[in-house]
């Protein structure tokens, strides 16, 4: 039987409320903002004392653009006050705690009250029918499980919808296509890297991804790119759609792509008010304009955000499938961003042109050394097993130090290794390493 691919057509939505007017969801949204600064004030020490060194009680806000006179949170305060102190109910209320995916520092510790996890399966439930899933189809989520909240947030989300889930979590690779191809799930919802290393699995059992039973793929975690999206399809005959969240504001679930646009990522701003700032200055940025990300939970009782800052680079655009504003694919962080020599240069660059070179897979690592007083780039990429002769390597390593020059500024070295010899990712890919003496 044929894959049933997705066609523009009509939008079915989960939730009325995701094709209100815009003047519908501003009066909500305000609504349910002055409830929120009210109360954090009243019950979370930690933001009373920043409104009151800040100079501004929630009575202040008067309209919408009023909530620029408040002050941001950073992950930073979310260290600072480990593992509680940002709560703004009694640990016993909580009924889950999770933390970030970070691998540096203390981790980023959330916690959600019964309300927050049954918003949050709503919220994933949209995502996952915005991107084209229907009661009854089974999902295969090989986020990870544990304190990572891409696992249970998927999770409880597809449970949400009525599909059935298949909770395989991360790793086990070849576990992974062998309950693929006996299970026949609809949908996967996995980081995009890893979902490369399932390609490298089926063609190494031999098998045609194209043949499998997948027709939609729900990727987050990691910044992708529509390069990556293609060839994704392409591999599987499948529809592949974003979905963005990070574990401060929620998880999985705060914004979603369309399946029938796939022209970014429509946020659910009943739930979270977004800004968009100069990552330098913190001053507001019109629509349409690049700037750092910055949220604010509408609806959360256990740990509300206000202004946080998420070091997500994107720009906000008018609805299209949906009233709610879209975010544009977050072309890197602010914190991430490679400085190399005045240029700046994110990993999303430099996968975009990996991908223009045939004689070369999508695994790669940048790894930033330091020469004397100069710091450099080398990028570890892999042969496609059709050009691994020297002279391929050799091609391929020409061809992409051109592109990488070219498109993104910078000079680098290209180390092309064999096939299958790039670390593979289980979750969220390790993009940069920093091997840079320590100042």
């Amino acid at each position: 039987m044929p894959k049933q691919r997705m066609r523009p057509g009509r939008t079915e939505v989960f939730d009325p409320i995701e094709t209100a007017s815009r003047d519908e969801i501003e009066a909500l949204q305000f609504h349910r903002m002055k409830r929120t600064l009210r109360h954090v004030y009243e019950n979370a020490p930690f933001h009373r004392k920043r409104f009151d060194e800040a100079g501004v009680h929630p009575e202040d806000l008067k309209s919408l653009k009023d909530l620029s006179k408040f002050p941001f949170t950073t992950k930073t305060d979310l260290r600072d006050t480990y593992p509680f102190g940002m709560f703004a109910v009694p640990r016993e209320e909580l009924v889950r705690i999770h933390g970030s995916s970070g691998t540096t520092g203390k981790p980023i510790i959330v916690g959600y009250t019964k309300h927050d996890i049954d918003v949050w399966a709503n919220v994933v439930a949209r995502a996952i029918r915005a991107a084209g899933g229907h009661r009854g189809d089974l999902v295969h989520v090989a986020y990870g499980y544990g304190l990572f909240t891409g696992g249970l947030g998927a999770h409880y989300g597809a449970e949400r919808l009525g599909c059935t889930v298949v909770p395989i979590s991360g790793g086990m690779t070849e576990r992974q296509v062998t309950l693929m191809q006996d299970f026949k799930p609809r949908i996967i919802m996995v980081t995009p890297s890893y979902m490369l290393s399932i390609l490298d699995e089926f063609r190494r059992q031999g098998l045609d991804p194209r043949e499998c039973s997948l027709e939609l793929g729900i990727f987050g975690a990691e910044p992708w790119t529509n390069a990556m999206r293609e060839e994704i399809e392409q591999a599987f005959d499948m529809d592949a759609v974003d979905i963005y969240g990070l574990s401060e504001i929620m998880g999985p679930g705060v914004a979603s792509e369309c399946v029938e646009t796939k022209d970014g990522l429509h946020i659910w701003e009943d739930h979270f008010y977004p800004e968009i700032v100069d990552p330098e200055t913190g001053e507001v940025l019109p629509d349409g304009e690049l700037g750092e990300l910055v949220f604010t939970t509408l609806t959360k009782e256990g740990i509300p955000m206000i202004r946080y800052r998420t070091r997500d680079l994107t720009r906000l655009l008018p609805g299209t499938a949906r009233s709610m504003r879209r975010m544009e694919k977050v072309t890197g962080r602010s914190d991430d961003m490679i400085i190399l020599r005045g240029v700046n240069v994110f990993p999303t660059q430099i996968e975009e042109q990996i991908l223009k070179c045939a004689g070369l897979t999508p695994h790669f690592q940048v790894e930033l050394v330091r020469k004397g007083r100069m710091d450099d780039m080398v990028v570890h990429v892999e042969a496609a097993a059709n050009a691994a002769s020297a002279e391929a390597r050799a091609a391929s390593a020409k061809e992409l130090a051109h592109h990488i020059k070219s498109v993104v500024g910078v000079s680098t070295k290209i180390v092309v290794a064999d096939p299958d010899s790039v670390q593979r990712s289980e979750g969220k890919a390790k993009r940069v390493v920093d091997n840079r003496p320590k100042e």
